[in-house]
Formats: structure tokens, C-alpha cells, sequence
């Protein structure tokens, strides 16, 4: 069994642990089953052994490729339990499922956030996620390549909104959820590739890759419960959060293979 131990007053466990890029998880499907399991019992009794607050950072990957539309946390999902995706999808199912057991049977003061889609700064370089990718590849010329059509949507939200929501689950005891985080902003991949190109002044390509297998179809969040409960929403606009993505990237990327 593995095992956290801490001397000393613990006020507060928030697991954030997990690879979330799909090239990570995939690449690492062991160790993505092992975080949501043995990872998650092991900071749910570290909670219970100080009476601390537990915070769990779920996801909207629970909701698989919904069926319902936009999702609200009462929607149970529709997940592949058996794709390539499911080592992430169904190791925050079970995440969820064991928090909500430690809750019932051992009292722990349980917090659900499942979160959507976030950007920002300091994103890694290649690490598979559209936002990173098209930025990337429009700084450096490259084509954006969009998997399938484009026409899947994705609702995208700012990281220091995300961390205000984090803050505010932390915060509120008692309080279990799960409560969605994400901007309802929706739009297309098709759509936030136009933009970057736009934001960039990039003149590279959008080129059509095989659609990804359990690639969802349309995410959007609903969050009732987030403004009802946490009294939060995403403040930063697309197109201000884009900017200053654009600008990290544009400041850590090797200047030499930038356009102009």
C-alpha cells in the first residue's frame, strides 16, 4: 500500500496529480491508473488521518463523448471503458467513485472539481493539446494540424480562472460537488485555429489529419453549480487569454525560427 505520511498539522490534501495531455496518458497508461487509484487512496488517507479538506481535480473527460449537451455534473457520461483514452477517463471515474466512498464510510470532507479545457502560459511545447500546438506551430510556420474535420468543439478557460475556481472548492467545506470548472465559451478547433493564425500574423497552413479515436465531439460546461455554490465564472476573455499565451510562447520559443 502506498503511503504519505506528514508530521504536523495538515489543513488541507489537493490532489492535482495526473498526466493530462493525451500523448502522456497514452504514453503512460500504467501510471495514469495508478495516480486515479493508489494515488488517490493514499492522499484520501493522509485527509482522514489530519481531518483535512480534500480536494479532488477531476475532469470532463468523465464525460466521454457526451451525449448531452451542454454537461452538467448530473450527467453520468458516455466513456469507452476500453479505448486508449480510458486509462485517463475511467482513472478519474474511479477517483471520483473512491472520493465519494471516503466521504460516506470515513467522514473525509471530500471536494469534487471536474475541469475542462485549460490554456495559459507555461504550457509545455508538443505536449498535444490544441491550444499549445496550433500556437507552436503558427509561431514557428509550421501547418496547424487539425484532427478530423475541425468541426469538434472545445470550450476553452484561462489558467488563473481555473486556480480562482481551485481556490474557491478549497475554500468552501463542505461543499462536495463535483462542480464543473471551464469557460462555456464555446467554439470549433476550426475556429481557434483562425484565431491563432489571426493573433500570430502566421501565414502557415491548416492541414487535415485522421480524426483520434474517442476524440470527443462537442464539450461545454455547464456551471450553475459553480456560480450557485462557489459563486465563480471565468472572467478572461479568448481572446485577451490568447494574447498572453501567444506572448510566453513567442518569449521561449528559439527566436531564430520565428516568422519574420
Amino acid at each position: 500500500m502506498f503511503t504519505i505520511t506528514i508530521d504536523g498539522p495538515v489543513d488541507i490534501v489537493a490532489h492535482l496529480a495526473c498526466p493530462a495531455s493525451p500523448a502522456d496518458y497514452i504514453r503512460l497508461p500504467l501510471q495514469t491508473l495508478d495516480v486515479g487509484s493508489r494515488g488517490s487512496e493514499a492522499c484520501l488517507r493522509l485527509a482522514a488521518e489530519h481531518g483535512a479538506r480534500y480536494l479532488l481535480t477531476s475532469t470532463s473527460e468523465v464525460y466521454g463523448d457526451p451525449l448531452v449537451h451542454p454537461q452538467p455534473e448530473t450527467y453520468w457520461g458516455n466513456v469507452n471503458p476500453i479505448g486508449p483514452r480510458s486509462v485517463y477517463d475511467e482513472s478519474k471515474r474511479f477517483a471520483e467513485a473512491l472520493s465519494m466512498a471516503w466521504a460516506r464510510e470515513r467522514g473525509v470532507d471530500v471536494g469534487i472539481v471536474r475541469v475542462f479545457n485549460t490554456y495559459g502560459p507555461r504550457l509545455r511545447e508538443g505536449d498535444g493539446r490544441v491550444v499549445s500546438n496550433f500556437i507552436v506551430q503558427a509561431l514557428t510556420g509550421r501547418p496547424l494540424t487539425v484532427y478530423g474535420d475541425g468541426r469538434q468543439t472545445r470550450s476553452l478557460c484561462y489558467q488563473s480562472d481555473l486556480i480562482t475556481g481551485i481556490m474557491a472548492m478549497l475554500d468552501a467545506r463542505g461543499v462536495t460537488g463535483p462542480v464543473n470548472l471551464g469557460n462555456p465559451a464555446e467554439l470549433t478547433v476550426l475556429e481557434l485555429a483562425n484565431l491563432v493564425l489571426e493573433a500570430t500574423g502566421s501565414s502557415s497552413e491548416v492541414v487535415h489529419r485522421e480524426a483520434l479515436e474517442d476524440d470527443p465531439t462537442r464539450r461545454k460546461p455547464d456551471i450553475t453549480r459553480a456560480r450557485e455554490l462557489l459563486g465563480w465564472a471565468p472572467e478572461v476573455s479568448l481572446a485577451d487569454g490568447l494574447g498572453r499565451t501567444i506572448s510566453w510562447f513567442a518569449g521561449i520559443l528559439d527566436h531564430t525560427t520565428l516568422l519574420g
